[in-house]
């Protein structure tokens, strides 16, 4: 894709731009330009850069000035992106510069992104950015001072997620959210869902298609919506940001009779991110979960993203768009970059107590169950005997002589349901029971539900 940015014309009798020289500003009736220096050039930069020739008027019209890239760095040089008059250079300290106000951090990654932004902020640079990563690292290093720190773009894409928890609902007390905040998973698990298609042949689809990347495992383990999760729940609770006992799980486990008995229950099943404020007590997990078929965020599907927050002010509230791609992330950017331009950017504050962080196994949720069983008499008896010393009741059950299979030529049947609400240290205990029994014949799979508070 061949994108310009818009060309910035030298002074008259002044030199031409070095890579040390001052870019100047262009014949523009403002007084003032916002400018900027891009820390890389893929997609997200260049979704900017097309943005900010294509939007030109109105973002200059939004921000009260002018915004124009006086600088680009790269690892390589990309001859194909036309970066019009933008000093390019591989070395990201170029970006320090005097003649840069912000620095826009696109090229991903902890240890060079910290570094970069580090040295920006000491140098009283305002930063925008979408690293996720390095802000689940080292944010806490940068929040509660006087950095200006733009990071709209960092969970969910285009959906204004971190605005809405820093500045819209701030009057709020926020008790919950729930989001799919990983486009990749959503994908991979609709793929699977709506076509019966496997894990690995959902995850190649999302490969070819430039969803996934070559090394998948970031996102299909659960740690970038971990990540998101963390700064989410930060800004929501007004806790440090961290991942420290937050409960982490992919979906390589999830199967398309997972996703089958699920719908016949009355579900969908996708990847959430969940965080839940108990007074100074705070649960952070992400994992998939169970998602009544009769809730909207059940419906959202392929690489989009949605984020519903539970307030006392407002109640609960859900936003759904687009989670990933150069556009939507690039507009998330841009917002930030307004927001500066303005002056109203607000600086990031947080609380210092970070609380009591609840392990998964004192969570308490409805669990889906898939157990692979026996096809004789008694077994279900069996079954329903350890659930019932467990303390834990059966909402609902499902099964099929259809399903019949064999395993060491004797027959057994998956055995599905649907139990009641119950702490987790509980249900682990029974399914550490139930896979003892000689009449279990394989894993037993266990979903989580998500029941919205509303």
């Amino acid at each position: 894709m061949v994108v310009c940015c818009r060309v910035i014309c030298p002074r008259k009798n002044s030199p031409k731009n070095s890579g040390s020289e001052s870019l100047a500003k262009n014949s523009l009736p403002h007084e003032k330009v916002l400018r900027i220096g891009i820390a890389g050039l893929g997609t997200v930069a260049q979704g900017l850069l097309t943005l900010l020739v294509e939007n030109a008027e109105r973002i200059t019209r939004q921000a009260g000035m002018p915004i124009e890239v006086v600088r680009i760095a790269s690892r390589s040089a990309k001859p194909e992106v036309d970066v019009g008059m933008a000093v390019f250079d591989t070395n990201l300290d170029s970006l320090l510069h005097d003649d840069v106000d912000v620095v826009v951090e696109l090229i991903g990654g902890v240890d060079a992104a910290r570094e970069l932004i580090s040295s920006a902020l000491a140098r009283g640079k305002s930063i925008v950015t979408a690293n996720k990563a390095v802000l689940a690292a080292h944010a806490n290093d940068w929040f509660n001072g006087d950095a200006i720190l733009g990071i709209e773009a960092s969970v969910a894409g285009g959906i204004p997620i971190m605005s809405t928890l820093k500045s819209g609902l701030s009057g709020n007390r926020i008790d919950w959210l729930v989001g799919i905040i990983n486009g990749t998973c959503n994908y991979i698990l609709t793929a699977m869902d709506e076509q019966g298609t496997s894990f690995a042949g959902a995850l190649t689809e999302a490969q070819e298609l430039g969803y996934a990347e070559a090394d998948p495992g970031f996102d299909v383990d659960g740690v970038d919506a971990a990540q998101k999760l963390a700064l989410l729940a930060a800004l929501a609770f007004d806790i440090p940001v961290s991942m420290d006992d937050m409960y982490i799980e992919g979906i390589s486990g999830v199967t398309v009779e997972d996703l089958r008995y699920a719908r016949e229950l009355g579900f969908r099943i996708r990847h959430v991110g969940i965080a839940r404020r108990n007074e100074e007590k705070f649960e952070t997990r992400v994992h998939p979960s169970l998602i009544p078929a009769t809730d909207l965020v059940g419906d959202v599907a392929g690489v989009a993203n949605a984020v519903i927050v539970g307030a006392n002010a407002i109640g609960s509230m859900l936003l759904v768009g687009p989670g990933a791609g150069g556009l939507p992330t690039a507009s998330a950017v841009l917002s930030d970059l307004i927001e500066i331009a303005r002056g109203t950017c607000p600086r990031l504050r947080i609380g210092q107590n970070e609380g009591i962080r609840v392990p998964v196994a004192a969570t308490e949720s409805r669990y889906y169950l898939n157990i692979p069983a026996a096809d004789r008499p008694g077994v279900f008896g069996e079954i329903g005997d350890i659930l019932r010393r467990g303390g834990i009741s059966i909402e609902a059950v499902i099964q099929k002589r259809e399903a019949i299979r064999k395993s060491d030529g004797e027959p057994w049947v998956p055995i599905v349901m649907v139990t009641e609400r119950v702490v987790e240290a509980s249900m682990d205990d029974a399914l550490s029971q139930l896979s003892s029994l000689e009449s279990v014949r394989g894993q037993i799979r266990r979903i989580r539900v998500a029941d919205f508070d509303r």
